[in-house]
């Protein structure tokens, strides 16, 4: 399955370079080790796409409930993953 995601220039860049291998996503969709992350950069600051994009193919996904970055409840709603890429 293909899953489409924004990501924040700084993350998209860190990613594009081969230095962050993983997403910490609030686990709101379905995804599983062969599914393909299609990242689009996304601006906050003009809340737009930049335009570019990077494929990665999803080899490791954890779920968790334990760390708090998103609303407590969407995270009891939905708890967390954690996806790992290459």
């Amino acid at each position: 399955m293909k899953i489409e995601k924004k990501v924040w220039p700084k993350y998209f860049q860190k990613i594009l370079d081969g230095d962050k291998t993983f997403e910490l996503r609030l686990a709101d969709f379905k995804c599983k080790p062969g599914d393909i992350l299609i990242l689009r950069e996304w601006d906050p600051k003009s809340e737009s796409y930049t335009g570019r994009v990077i494929e990665k193919k999803v080899t490791y996904v954890v779920l968790t409930k334990n760390i708090n970055f998103w609303p407590k409840k969407d995270v009891e709603k939905y708890g967390y993953q954690i996806i790992a890429f290459k």
